[in-house]
């Protein structure tokens, strides 16, 4: 499929799509270490696509059998263009009840290549526990939708995954918080549905004609709650305080002192305590914050944004992808590296521009139907209101 037309609204769709698969893919390679182990691995800070942490990658512990680096995505990606499958076949804004009624049977039901197995597989596979739950509860629990997160362990699972309800709802951050909330109901609870709701804000925000990362930010701020919030801020204000060209490493500790006292893992990321992980209403997701963050401090510049993401460590990939799918937002088409696309594309046997058409066909009719049913919805406040208005002018 021929690459879309620059300007074109498919095009930035494309370019939100691409920047968060790349970011998942150079982020996989660096997922659970630290800055320390990655820079020993690739002899210093990685620059671009690496290979796996382990060469013996099908064996060795602790992430046997995934082939991660390489170019290879991850659940991230994979989770996210089956949500765009939902949103090319139901053609309108979706909820709890779509994940459960098309979501979940894509996970169970369709086979898929998936470049971490290196082999055709269900994506049940591949996705991690907390995913795992959606079809527990809901394919074979049959679960109230709204309710089949609660639960679940609290994390970035149902975040990591909702640029397209960002793109659906494009230039909207509100109606994107609140249709990710409502989705999210299915998959998490707490500060993990939380995150899903303002990131889905922050990709509507990004893809706002002339928006910058204030804006993103504003309205980030503008629907966030409790403890994600109370992260956000913190990152936002210690990456406001970043001298200017202040070096990487400076970054990323900065970075995660802000985020450390609203971060349930802690530091030591693959032995996370016993209280990490449930519900709380002074805590968030380590990933949305910092990935702002790096949003932040690299000014909207993807390149800067999603390296210090993959040099982070801990849950980069997903760090990466949302910081990816944020500046690709704001800076379009030409902001991620043409040659990273190409070689992401090629690994996991990915057709970005086929998967960007679908969301861009369907977004495309829901913001229209969207903005019919506005229209409809004035003219009957107006109808509502004016003869009010009217007799009240009459009695006085």
């Amino acid at each position: 499929m021929d690459t879309p037309k620059a300007g074109t609204f498919e095009a930035r769709v494309r370019a939100v799509l691409a920047g968060a698969a790349v970011g998942d893919a150079l982020g996989g390679a660096t997922e659970g270490w630290t800055p320390e182990q990655i820079q020993a691995r690739h002899g210093g800070p990685v620059t671009g696509i690496v290979g796996p942490y382990h060469a013996d990658w099908r064996h060795a512990r602790p992430i046997a059998p995934y082939h991660k680096g390489d170019g290879h995505i991850t659940d991230d990606t994979l989770m996210t263009h089956a949500l765009v499958q939902v949103y090319a076949a139901r053609r309108r804004h979706l909820d709890a009840y779509a994940m459960a009624g098309d979501l979940v049977p894509l996970l169970v039901g369709d086979e898929v290549w998936i470049p971490e197995l290196e082999s055709e597989a269900l994506i049940l596979q591949r996705v991690f526990l907390a995913e795992k739950w959606l079809v527990a509860r809901l394919h074979y629990g049959h679960v109230d939708p709204r309710e089949a997160g609660v639960g679940n362990i609290v994390n970035c699972g149902a975040a990591m995954y909702m640029a397209p309800v960002g793109v659906v709802n494009a230039g909207d951050p509100r109606g994107a918080y609140a249709e990710a909330i409502d989705m999210a109901g299915a998959h998490q609870s707490s500060y993990g549905r939380e995150a899903a709701g303002v990131f889905a804000a922050a990709v509507a925000a990004s893809l706002t004609p002339g928006a910058d990362v204030e804006h993103v930010l504003s309205a980030v701020l503008d629907v966030a709650h409790d403890g994600t919030r109370a992260a956000v801020v913190a990152v936002v204000d210690a990456a406001r305080g970043l001298a200017p060209g202040a070096d990487d490493a400076t970054v990323r500790d900065t970075l995660r002192a802000a985020v450390r006292p609203y971060d349930t893992v802690g530091d030591e990321y693959r032995k996370p305590a016993l209280d990490a992980r449930l519900p709380s209403r002074t805590k968030a997701i380590e990933e949305l914050p910092v990935a702002l963050g790096f949003c932040l401090a690299a000014r909207g510049d993807y390149r800067a944004a999603v390296l210090g993401a993959v040099n982070y460590g801990r849950d980069a990939d997903s760090i990466a992808t949302m910081a990816g799918a944020v500046c690709a937002g704001l800076g379009g088409p030409d902001a991620v590296p043409a040659d990273w696309v190409r070689d992401v594309e090629q690994a996991s046997r990915i057709d970005l521009d086929r998967v960007a058409a679908a969301l861009a066909s369907a977004a495309s009719e829901i913001i229209t139907t969207d903005l019919a049913e506005a229209e409809d919805r004035r003219r009957t406040a107006h109808a509502l209101l004016a003869p009010a208005t009217v007799g009240a002018s009459a009695g006085a």
